[in-house]
């Protein structure tokens, strides 16, 4: 368990250097600082992935929250605008930890208020639940902020967005923009009044010091006020599928059982081993009926390149031989004259091809694979054509000048194309080109050479 105290907590400086991540096997997540405040335009309650693993969507941004005792109010979160935070909910948040979802504690003059936040395994859903043990009458007012944008971008108050709010028992739906997913709220006996409002200047202090656009304006479409009078708790979906708050203690007992499954899968008996099992899952989401493995949070899609690097620790290693079967399918099914895709661009294009090495690690992918599960049936029959086509295309060349040298070494490069590790570029300029032979390109073509010897002896 990951615990930060009221010392962090209350520590602003500190505590925005901390941020927590839920994800949801689909490429959507889930993420904030440990004290609620987003830093970044990537921050949200909700990022779904609409084309899963890609086209990923800030929905809702965040949620205010202020916790109503008798007459007083007292605002729980806190966002960063021009020269301000405002509110300071930290100064009341006297724990953040990771238990196995991040759980937030306040203490406000006495009373408890503990929140937790979780994702819906292959859904785009977060549910955000409240908890006051042994709280006096007291309300609990939650304010929905939606962004509904790229996740690379931000938001401004616009004409175009459609402020409605359909409603109905225990649910509410937005869909301020034509040409994506309506956002369904559920919520558990709360009083919905419909108030939708702009709030803005948002300002996201990672994103200023990238040198890029920080500031954004929210739309609030809607306030949820739950009396906690007789009750003790409240919850709140945020989902692109319509769910029922009631069924919030079973998808939480369903996904808490699942990473227990998934800890269980490490290698060796030790919390460290099995916390890095953990957080190797959440890279590992769905392309289709394959698997994928997402290169990085927060803006990364699947790379062939980090994917084959990273397959025998995230699937291998813990056991999950069937998934790295589906990843490997999955790219192998997108070679293209002897290359693996270099990445799967955010909106769903077709995929890019400027990579001399992706198709070069696919070879240590299978090597492994083979390795860990002796399974020479599956390579035979679903892998070795395409590493043949990889040979073939890149010994008579292919894209980019990749081909093989009278010396027997890989060449590659052509003006204006980075197709190496080392792949910056500025506009036109290709930092590092590295045209030519690079070292550990002649490693990769050797390897997949000596695997292609092996499995061809091995099939006759």
């Amino acid at each position: 368990m990951i615990r930060f105290t009221r010392e962090a907590c209350g520590n602003p400086e500190a505590a925005l250097r901390r941020e927590w991540l839920e994800t949801n096997g689909l490429g959507g997540f889930a993420s904030s600082t440990i004290i609620g405040l987003n830093t970044r335009r990537y921050h949200g309650l909700l990022v779904a992935a609409t084309k899963p693993p890609v086209g990923r969507v800030v929905m809702l941004s965040k949620l205010e929250e202020t916790l109503i005792i008798g007459e007083r109010r007292f605002a729980l979160s806190a966002n960063r605008y021009p020269g301000v935070i405002h509110p300071q909910g930290y100064q009341y948040l006297v724990e953040f930890r990771l238990d196995p979802f991040p759980v937030f504690t306040y203490d406000v003059e006495g009373v408890q208020v503990k929140k937790s936040v979780f994702m819906v395994h292959g859904e785009n859903t977060t549910v955000v639940q409240y908890e006051l043990p042994g709280a006096p009458a007291a309300a609990l007012e939650i304010r929905p902020l939606i962004a509904f944008r790229d996740y690379h971008n931000t938001t401004h108050r616009n004409d175009d967005l459609d402020p409605r709010v359909r409603t109905g028992p225990g649910f509410a739906t937005v869909a301020p923009y034509q040409g994506l997913p309506a956002l369904h709220f559920a919520y558990d006996a709360g009083e919905l009044q419909a108030s939708g409002g702009w709030y803005y200047n948002f300002e996201y202090a990672a994103e200023q010091e990238r040198g890029l656009d920080y500031q954004e304006d929210l739309f609030s479409p809607f306030v949820l006020r739950f009396d906690l009078t007789d009750r003790r708790s409240a919850v709140i979906f945020a989902s692109t599928e319509r769910r029922r708050a009631k069924d919030a203690a079973r998808l939480r007992a369903a996904e808490i059982k699942r990473r227990k499954n998934v800890a269980a899968s490490a290698p060796v008996d030790n919390d460290l081993v099995r916390a890095l099992t953990l957080a190797a899952d959440q890279f590992l989401v769905a392309r289709g009926d394959h698997n994928t493995v997402i290169a990085g949070y927060h803006w990364f899609a699947d790379w062939g390149r980090d994917t084959m690097i990273a397959l025998p620790g995230l699937t291998l290693v813990t056991g999950r031989g069937e998934t790295a079967k589906k990843i490997l399918l999955e790219f192998a099914a997108h070679v293209d004259r002897g290359m693996l895709p270099n990445r799967f661009p955010d909106a769903g294009e077709p995929p890019e091809y400027n990579t001399v090495d992706a198709a070069l690690w696919f070879f240590e992918g299978v090597r492994a694979l083979l390795a860990y599960t002796s399974d020479q049936d599956f390579l035979r029959r679903h892998l070795y054509d395409a590493l043949q086509q990889i040979i073939d295309w890149h010994q008579r060349g292919t894209r980019y000048g990749i081909r093989m040298d009278n010396d027997g070494l890989l060449a590659a490069g052509e003006p204006g194309v980075q197709l190496t590790w080392m792949d910056a570029r500025v506009g036109d300029r290709v930092v590092t080109p590295r045209h030519g032979k690079p070292v550990e390109i002649q490693a990769l073509w050797y390897n997949a050479l000596r695997v292609m010897q092996d499995l061809a002896h091995r099939f006759g």
